[in-house]
């Protein structure tokens, strides 16, 4: 077996709208396409063996146990791979469940999705199930060290792509409260939110954390200074520059004990705490020298008790937790190394950040510790005896925290608000040192250590003891006050034809509301007037640029087929999802070989709209209309037929509708109706004479209408949107060349060919003169059908072919629509010249004085320099 491609899909997508997060891999079964699970001798059972956690998959049964059931009735391989590839994942701490096989048009070919927590160890897991099925079938056994491998390699991608667990907190809370997010592909921060509403994270740092507070904070003796300026109790302590100093700053702080600690460090590193004696304080100088990168190192007096963060968010105290280094505890028999090692095999700790606690390592600063307390990794430490092994409380260093928030005395509340004010950070973490948190801190000598900016929250989410804190939702209220947008209005566009100059024309009608308007197109990807990337962005990527630029108001995306499937969309949800119609184009490609299979592929966007939104549906198209009983928010269709069911019925429900009537674009609200533009006053429509055009105008004016703009801007966008080479390349651009005129039209599909059609069969002045092709791509049939529509459309044509074969050899393309040509007209008059830009030339050359030359290029770029 093998896995010809690999997909990873972000979002809502052709497999599925609510597991938006897919691996689907195009897997090649070879030999096995005629075997299920139940012919494979001794495969059930080992695999059982091997992975005894697919008892708890349901499979298509829905219970637990199905799965295996299903196995034993005979399912196939692929079918197999894809619970596999689940049950690693799971196995390696990342909870997985959906999944979905399909077989192709070819029977050894199977397409499988699962879900993914990481993308990577998602990809990874489709290779590992493989190995491991494989293995069973050829040997009957996976050997254990090889699931052991595969299951910490999948924790390594893991914990190396982890947000971290500040991050992480906040990214949960935004999924609760359906704000979107994304990471950025720069210093670990997060978006939350899109467009203008967009707003940023770095852990516990945000894009309104003042530069100042981070400076401040950032430097010890600043704060220090500021805070007692405001009357704050703070360490007395001074800083010093060279090792000559010491002796006299230990003195002007009052003697041992003593602190040093760099004066810009952080994270607790280079810092030792209650120095009594000489020795100490030289060896603690080099330490805070190694870390210090301004080189300023901090003295302060030691002051005696607890230590205690306090958590400040948008200037109100929301947690207090009492922070105790990583110590052990006697039982009177096991040395501090066995305790040690004891600790750390509890299921709660792990390495950095991946778990509620970390491990305790040990290093030289833990020989230090030690010493100070007369230990050595060898002691034995009595029955309820506590050695510290660490002189910080950091958590990074395996400290643990014990929540004190309900305990905190009233006046020191106040002053750690008021210390992050006077800093000036929205999120602040104020470390206090006293002996009991429930009194004031001139009672007990209590003082603020430090003021830190990003601080860990894990502390307060996760408590080792204590009742854990919700500090995500203050941070959310603060970045997105109640009330306030974090979502810009998003309206996405499919459809077989019509998609580009649909998309575009509704980007204009909402520029006439003053907003900036972010759009993507198959010409390229757009912010108000001016072109980011040209070519085809009509997929995730490019969605993704509009909806991570600050300045965009409205977001219009084109979305195509290739892009559903290969990626999904690039957005979880649209306020207004459009779908033109579905035709017979692209079948044959990715497994999507019927209509009603592509017309899957177009409801996602109308799926995906959002249960407040509008699928904005072709009622004209009977697979389109179809796709409303999926749609969870609302439906408001478009037609030609002021007088179709589908139209009537959904007016008699209060629904919404567009229709062409008498000539007129009209609005229907059940049974109110508002005329809004007659047809022959939009440029775009030749003056109403291309139906499939008016077709677009109804469903860009309903998308906006639904979206709440103004029927005055609808109008005005419709009479001011022209068919031109600069708003509409390559759609039904018709230019005046003296004696003729030329039209250029990007249809490349028989769908395409008939609507513009009608258009050319109206043309009476002189000939009509097409220069065809089709995508090589395309099923031979379509080609075909290209051909025997030309001859009804045009009196002469000149067949070319595309620069881009699509792996068909050179001249088949052509072969193909010339046969379609003769089977419908044998007499009809063609030429073949396959160069495009050659093809063209001649039909210009010869073209006749009344005569309308149609082209239908690859390039629309390269045919428009031709003509100018």
């Amino acid at each position: 077996m093998k896995i010809l491609k690999t997909q990873t899909l972000y979002g809502p997508n052709f497999w599925s709208i609510n597991h938006p997060h897919l691996i689907v891999i195009q897997l090649d079964v070879e030999d096995l396409s005629d075997r299920l699970s139940n012919q494979i001798p001794d495969f059930y059972n080992q695999l059982v063996k091997t992975l005894p956690g697919l008892i708890e998959h349901h499979g298509s049964r829905g219970y637990r146990g199905g799965f295996l059931q299903q196995m034993q009735e005979g399912i196939s391989i692929a079918q197999v791979i894809q619970h596999v590839a689940l049950e690693l994942q799971i196995l390696a701490q990342m909870p997985v469940s959906f999944g979905r096989t399909r077989p192709s048009a070819t029977p050894e070919i199977y397409r499988v999705a699962f879900e993914y927590k990481n993308p990577r160890a998602g990809r990874y897991a489709a290779r590992a199930a493989l190995r491991l099925c494989q293995s069973l079938i050829d040997q009957s056994y996976y050997p254990q060290v090889e699931l052991e491998i595969d299951l910490e390699d999948l924790q390594e991608i893991q914990v190396e792509d982890a947000l971290g667990p500040t991050t992480e907190a906040i990214v949960n809370q935004a999924q609760k409260r359906g704000i979107p997010w994304q990471e950025l592909p720069v210093r670990h921060v997060v978006q939350l939110g899109y467009g203008k509403y967009q707003r940023r994270i770095q852990a516990a740092q945000t894009d309104q954390t003042h530069i100042l507070g981070i400076e401040f904070a950032g430097d010890k003796q600043a704060t220090k200074i500021l805070l007692r300026e405001a009357c704050l109790p703070t360490p007395l302590g001074e800083v010093i520059y060279y090792f000559d100093e010491l002796e006299d700053a230990i003195d002007r702080v009052g003697g041992f004990p003593i602190v040093i600690k760099p004066l810009d460090g952080n994270h607790g590193r280079g810092i030792t705490l209650n120095i009594n004696s000489w020795e100490d304080a030289e060896n603690a100088y080099d330490l805070a020298k190694e870390e210090s990168k301004a080189g300023g190192i901090l003295v302060e007096r030691f002051y005696r008790g607890q230590d205690y963060r306090v958590l400040v968010i948008n200037g109100k105290v929301e947690a207090v937790a009492e922070r105790v280094p990583a110590h052990v505890i006697g039982d009177g028999r096991s040395t501090i190394e066995e305790l040690v090692e004891d600790i750390n095999r509890h299921p709660h700790r792990g390495n950095g950040h991946e778990n509620i606690l970390t491990r305790i390592e040990i290093d030289g600063h833990t020989d230090d510790v030690l010493a100070q307390q007369g230990y050595v990794l060898d002691s034995i430490l009595e029955e309820d005896e506590i050695c510290y092994l660490k002189a910080t409380a950091n958590l990074s260093t395996g400290g643990i925290a014990i929540d004190r928030t309900d305990e905190i005395h009233p006046e020191t509340v106040w002053m750690a608000e008021r210390a992050a004010k006077i800093v000036g950070l929205d999120i602040a973490g104020i470390d206090i040192t006293c002996t009991d948190i429930s009194r004031p801190l001139k009672e007990v000598d209590g003082v603020i250590i430090e003021v830190n900016a990003a601080p860990g929250l894990r502390m307060h989410l996760q408590p080792s003891q204590g009742k854990p804190r919700d500090v995500t939702s203050p941070i959310l209220e603060m970045l997105y006050p109640p009330g306030s947008a974090y979502r810009i209005p998003i309206i996405a566009i499919t459809g077989t034809n019509g998609k580009t100059t649909t998309t575009r024309l509704i980007a204009h009608i909402f520029k006439q509301t003053k907003k900036v308007i972010g759009y993507t197109t198959t010409d390229g990807t757009y912010i108000g007037e001016y072109l980011l990337d040209s070519g085809d962005n009509t997929g995730r990527q490019s969605a993704q640029i509009i909806l991570n630029d600050p300045t965009v108001e409205v977001a219009v995306l084109e979305t195509a087929r290739g892009g559903i499937l290969r990626s999904g969309l690039g957005f979880d949800r649209s306020d207004v999802g459009v779908v033109l119609n579905v035709a017979a184009d692209h079948l044959g490609l990715e497994d999507i070989n019927t209509l009603e299979e592509m017309a899957q592929v177009k409801s996602v966007v109308a799926e995906a709209t959002d249960e407040n939104g509008y699928a904005v549906l072709n009622a004209d198209d009977p697979l389109v209309a179809n796709m409303a009983k999926w749609v969870k928010g609302k439906v408001a269709y478009f037609s030609m037929n002021p007088e179709n069911p589908i139209i009537q019925e959904h007016l008699r429900k209060g629904g919404i509708a567009a229709i062409y009537d008498g000539g007129f674009l009209t609005f229907c609200n059940g049974q109110d109706t508002i005329q809004v533009e007659q047809m022959v006053n939009v440029p775009s429509t030749l003056r109403g004479l291309v139906s499939f055009m008016i077709s677009n105008v109804l469903a860009a004016s309903l998308a906006a209408y639904v979206q709440g703009v103004s029927v005055e801007n609808i109008s005005t966008g419709l009479r001011t949107f022209q068919v031109s080479l600069d708003q509409t390349p390559g759609r039904m651009n018709l230019i005046e060349l003296g004696k003729f005129h030329v039209l250029i039209d990007y249809a490349h599909n028989p769908a395409g060919y008939q609507a513009i059609g009608e258009f050319i069969r109206q043309w009476s002045e002189g000939e009509r003169i097409g220069v065809i092709g089709g995508p090589g791509n395309r099923r031979d049939q379509d080609l075909k059908e290209l051909g025997r529509l030309a001859t009804q459309m045009f009196d002469w044509v000149i067949i070319k072919e595309d620069d881009d074969t699509r792996d068909r050899p050179r001249g088949e393309a052509a072969r193909l629509i010339r046969e379609g040509i003769c089977q419908e007209k044998p007499q009809f008059k063609y030429e073949e010249i396959l160069d495009e830009t050659e093809a063209i030339q001649a039909a210009l050359a010869e073209a006749s004085e009344g005569s309308l030359v149609v082209i239908f290029p690859e390039s629309v770029k390269r045919a428009i320099s031709l003509l100018q």
